[in-house]
Parts: C-alpha cells; structure tokens; sequence
C-alpha cells in the first residue's frame, strides 16, 4: 500500500479516536481528498479491525467504537518524549502525585534499550510552567481548586482586581488555565452572575465549601471569555519613541511588525493596545527610555504619574 496512503489513514484513525464523531466531508476537507477516497479509506480501515461505525442523517458521521483504543506501538519514540516532557512541566507546577503516577506509567512505555536514547533528548526540550513565588502554599492553593473542579463543588475567596479592589466571590470553578506566565482560574462567579478570570496569584483565603453544583455547559476551548479576542472598539493605538537600549525588551512584548528601527537606532512602535490601567504601569516601567508620541490622553496620564512619582520625593523628611 502506498506510503502517503498509509499516512493517512493513520492519521483519520487518530482523528476519529480523538473525536466523538466526524462526518465524511470534514475528513475530506481536512485531508484534502474527494468523499469516495473518503468512504474507501474508512472501509480500510475497518477491513484492518478498526471498528468504525457510520451514522446516516444531518448530524451523521463515523465514530469510532468506545471501547477501542491503540496500543503504544502506534507511538513513537519521539511522541512519547513529546508526551513525557510536558508532563514534567506540569508535575513540577503542581507537584500532584497522580501526575507522578501517570509519569512512571508513560516512561515504563518505553523500551530498556531505548532509554538513553530518551535520557539525551530530556536535554533538548524542557518545559517549565512553575510560576510560584511561595512555593508549597500555591501548589495547595492549586491542588485545592483542581479537587473542587473535580467533585463540583463551589468556592469562595478574596480576591484584588486589576483594579485593586476587594470582594469576596462565591465561584462555581470550571477550569484552571495557563496564560503567559500566570495561572488563572474560570468559573461562573455568583456575585457577577457571569464568567468571570481570576488570576491566582491575586485570590487569597481559598475555601472550598461543602455546597455542589451542576457543571454549566460552557466550554473552557476555545478561550471564548477573554484572551486573544479583545473588542477592537477597547484598543488605542499607541505611537511609542523608545531608546535602544531597551530594544531586547520592547522585542519581546511588541510584535516585529509593530517596530520600526530609526536611522540613529532609535525604535518607534505603533501598536494596538487595551486601554487598560495596567498599560500605564508597562510605559512607566521603561523609564526616561521610552516617549509616547500618540494618543493625547496617554501622555497626559503618564506625564501626571511622573508628577506624582517626583512629588512623592520632594516631600521634605
């Protein structure tokens, strides 16, 4: 049988396994082939044992029986490295025992005489998610609201906004979230009666109550709440005169399309940003190395926390 062929039906095997159902256009739009390629490679793979059952009608498809699965074969060394490496960022930020265990489980996948071939590539890709200031104290914070995802049952907490105001919330926890360099939890908040973030490191006096509660439909993917998806009407467009300097930092937050590099080395960024409070605070973190040129209001705010920053010195002691 052809190579690519074989690629392939591989390849809808591990789609249908991971999918609850999928109809025949969705594989043909998606492998690039026509529908009759579609239903002579599902048969195939049903004549190699693979039980794959077809449903008629508007929400038909193929699923794939439930109680099968693939054995590790189907794996590579490489994958399985894949697999073992984020594991091991994500033991070292939670510390959880049942990632422990889930650990020795995937290593022992792997052959005796493979296993310095996967000691050299532990060398070449390390992930590390360990966000925590305090070490123990978070890791219980976090194994406290996975417990609570887990069994249904509602929390409550203190928590700083952005804004740095306090409220107590009550919060049907639905997932824990890794974005950038922080950790966050969503859940559906009763104070707001909405969806609501929260960053963990600003939630203190966790409690987990004895109350449960049904799991809402909503799904954490695709990060539909916030991230990634601002309201272009919130965004201002910022003209930044930056010194280079600090050019290695303003290349890891700005993206490249937003910089232009002046004939005397001088940077000037245009970029879209929230008009958010914490904006302010990153421009002030450049110092005299940064000017804002553009919008008026930005640089009225900043010139007054400047004011603000030299008054507090001036106080006479």
């Amino acid at each position: 049988m052809h190579g690519l062929k074989i690629d392939r039906l591989l390849a809808i095997t591990m789609l249908l396994l991971n999918r609850k159902r999928i109809s025949a256009k969705e594989i043909s739009e998606r492998f690039e082939v026509s529908l009759r390629t579609v239903y002579r490679d599902v048969e195939a793979i049903n004549q190699a044992g693979i039980p794959v059952v077809s449903y008629a009608g508007a929400s038909g498809g193929y699923e794939i029986m439930d109680q099968y699965r693939l054995d590790r074969q189907f794996l590579s060394l490489e994958e399985l490295q894949s697999i073992i490496t984020g594991l091991k960022g994500i033991h070292a930020s939670v510390g959880d025992q049942e990632i422990g265990n889930l650990l020795d489980k995937v290593g022992a996948l792997v052959a005796k005489s493979e296993q310095h071939t996967v000691a050299n590539m532990n060398n070449q890709l390390i992930i590390d998610m360990n966000p925590w200031r305090k070490g123990s104290e978070d890791k219980e914070k976090l194994n406290q609201l996975r417990t609570a995802i887990r069994q249904q049952q509602l929390v409550s907490f203190h928590y700083t906004s952005s804004q740095s105001e306090l409220s107590v919330r009550t919060v049907e926890p639905m997932g824990i979230v890794v974005k950038g360099y922080s950790w966050y939890l969503y859940g559906f908040c009763l104070l707001r009666q909405d969806f609501r973030i929260f960053r963990l490191s600003r939630l203190k006096e966790l409690e987990v109550l004895t109350r449960t509660f049904e799991r809402k439909k909503e799904e954490i993917e695709p990060l539909h709440f916030c991230w990634g998806k601002d309201d272009p009407s919130s965004l201002i467009t910022l003209v930044l005169h930056i010194q280079p300097n600090v050019r290695a930092q303003v290349e890891d937050y700005f993206k490249p399309e937003d910089i232009i590099v002046q004939k005397d080395g001088t940077l000037l960024v245009t970029a879209r940003q929230p008009d958010e409070p914490w904006l302010h605070g990153m421009l002030l973190s450049y110092g005299a190395n940064l000017r804002v040129l553009e919008p008026p209001h930005i640089i009225e705010i900043i010139k007054e926390k400047a004011k603000q920053i030299i008054n507090l010195y001036a106080v006479e002691h």
